[in-house]
């Protein structure tokens, strides 16, 4: 009994291939719907095809510091340059790790690009720091810089109390007062390092809190100064009075291995005129900062920058901004230095509170970048630029161009293999092919927008090569049907005895593939990475088509005349294949020992 009921098992599932074939077309259906709603009916180009720039940085361990560059640094370095140019909105751009103290990061052609390149090799080590002096960046701006460190000179002509005479004064007629709300701005005493009024401000509520004003009671008599706890030494006065800004070498020795607790001197840059600064300790550091937004304020229609912090930011800001408050010009500044250049010293008259804004003379891109770094922070490691690439989208579309005629002379010369041994079989190879390459492009453009996975010309080469092991795939399945056939089954029994063993031979194949793609992926990094995932992904989609479309087609078609007759042009003609007599059933005639045969 158990022989019929398998098979009428069997038969049943040979009967009913349609319903694998209903599958992989609804999947079809699926993935090329979900390609067009979502907008993106083309795979995202890698930048040796689409053009770009590629830039690799090398991790470097601060001074007096041992083994920071490890996996974990290097992770957060890798996600936080990524927000940071994802912030600029280059969304297609991709940041990895490459060894161990390498990160490559390729930036797509794009509008943004510029931008990007500029943010990317910059380490954003953030700190606010109080000002205790300001003084023209060059010599030549200010001859008596050198010479009388203790007093900053504005560009002007108008000279600020050095620290120690003016710790504890309260402000002046020369310091202003906050306007209309709560903007502390400068007024025509506090003068900037480049001989106007201070354009940076910092607004907050206008009403401070009871606790506040307290606050601020308590830290003017225990504290006048802000810096009066870490006054700057001999060597960083004296480097303050010869420091030559407009002196790259000078300006980056100058800031190099300063620790945050240190006071320090830096320079800054605004409209072409440089200014240095001698600054206190850091009072708020860059991870402080929870939010910034570059923002429109349409009342007096210009880019200002908006700043929350965590907990522990707004006590140390209103801490220090209680303290600022009480400060003579300069001393009320409060300067913002990024990787060792002030980006902004606004000036305060005020104590402040959890949110604050800078405003001044920014344009829309220069609001928006220093917002991106605000929000996103330091990096926990110094990179500096080791290579740049620049593709040009020429030379992208050329390499493409190149790729894609190597597809298309690579299918050429299967099917025309298929055709010429395979004949009528050809059909069923060449449409289980548009199927795989199909089910390949959907998912590679889904996988874009998806995982943020680019196309590149490493990664054609490897849909290239699963051509080859896709119609591998077939000629196996097809030989297995036609060895049926030649010991004298007739087509639809051979189709079935044959599956079982083709399919063992295909899953083993694939799976040595899939392994040393996937071994390959893990292994390497950068663009190679690309043809191990393309690789793998079609080596998953030739089991998926050979299971679920090519049996089940050559399962239909076994039973056309055609292909069963045996038609010379169908690949199973018996006398080509040189196929034995049909398998028939003969009795054996049984000889009795009684009745043996005669001579």
């Amino acid at each position: 009994m158990a022989a019929p009921n398998k098979s009428r098992g069997r038969s049943s599932s040979q009967s009913k291939p349609g319903r694998a074939l209903a599958l992989i077309l609804v999947a079809l259906v699926a993935l090329t719907g979900g390609m067009f709603l979502s907008g993106h009916t083309t795979p995202r180009l890698g930048i040796d095809l689409a053009g770009g720039t590629s830039i690799t940085l090398k991790a470097q361990n601060e001074p007096g510091q041992k083994n920071a560059v490890n996996k974990t640094n290097m992770d957060t370095a890798v996600d936080i340059i990524n927000r940071r140019v994802n912030g600029l909105g280059v969304s297609e751009a991709e940041v990895q790790t490459q060894g161990n103290d390498h990160i490559v990061v390729n930036i797509p052609r794009g509008t943004n690009e510029k931008q990007a390149r500029e943010q990317v090799g910059t380490t954003a080590q953030l700190y606010f720091r109080p000002v205790l002096q300001v003084a023209a960046g060059t010599p030549a701006a200010d001859p008596s810089a050198s010479a009388s460190p203790s007093a900053s000179s504005s560009p002007s002509g108008k000279t600020s109390p050095s620290p120690k005479s003016s710790a504890g004064a309260g402000a002046d007629g020369s310091t202003a007062s906050p306007g209309a709300g709560s903007s502390a701005s400068a007024g025509s005493g506090d003068a900037s390092p480049q001989g106007r009024a201070v354009p940076q401000a910092l607004k907050a509520d206008s009403t401070p809190s009871a606790s506040a004003k307290s606050d601020t009671k308590d830290d003017a008599k225990a504290s006048p100064s802000p810096s009066a706890s870490a006054a700057p030494d001999d060597k960083t006065t004296a480097l303050f009075g010869s420091l030559d800004c407009s002196n790259k070498a000078q300006r980056v020795k100058a800031t190099t291995g300063v620790k945050p607790t240190a006071s320090m001197v830096a320079c800054g840059n605004e409209g072409g005129q440089w200014a240095k600064y001698l600054l206190g300790p850091a009072e708020v550091e860059g991870k402080n900062v929870s939010k910034a937004d570059a923002v429109l304020d349409t009342q007096r229609n210009q880019w200002i920058v908006q700043m929350k912090f965590n907990g522990e930011g707004k006590k140390k800001f209103s801490s220090i901004t209680g303290k600022l408050a009480q400060q003579q010009s300069p001393m009320n500044q409060f300067a913002i230095v990024l990787d060792g250049d002030v980006v902004s010293a606004p000036s305060v008259s005020e104590r402040l509170g959890g949110s604050a804004e800078i405003s001044g003379s920014f344009s829309q891109e220069s609001a928006k970048d220093l917002a991106n770094v605000l929000s996103y922070g330091a990096l926990p490691l110094t990179f500096h630029e080791e290579t740049v690439t620049t593709v040009t989208a020429a030379l992208g579309g050329e390499q493409l161009d190149a790729g894609l005629i190597a597809g298309a002379v690579g299918l050429a010369l299967v099917i025309i293999y298929l055709v010429v041994y395979y004949r009528g079989l050809a059909l069923i190879a060449v449409a289980s092919l548009v199927v795989s390459g199909i089910l390949a492009y959907t998912i590679m453009t889904l996988l874009g927008p998806g995982i943020g996975f680019a196309l590149n010309l490493p990664a054609v080469c490897g849909a290239i090569v699963a051509i080859g092991i896709t119609a591998d795939s077939f000629i196996v399945f097809f030989e297995r049907v036609r060895d049926e056939v030649r010991e004298g089954r007739s087509l639809r029994p051979a189709v079935e005895r044959g599956w079982p063993r083709a399919r063992r031979t295909i899953l083993v194949s694939d799976f040595v593939s899939f392994l040393a793609s996937a071994v390959l992926f893990v292994v390497t990094v950068g663009k190679v990475q690309g043809f191990a995932f393309t690789l793998g992904l079609t080596t998953v989609l030739d089991v998926v088509v050979v299971f679920l479309f090519t049996k089940p087609l050559l399962t239909l078609l076994a039973r056309r005349k055609f292909f069963s007759q045996g038609h010379p042009w169908s690949g199973f003609d018996p006398k080509r294949l040189g196929a034995k007599p049909p398998l028939r059933r003969t009795r054996t005639p049984r000889v009795h020992a009684d009745h043996p045969k005669e001579a």
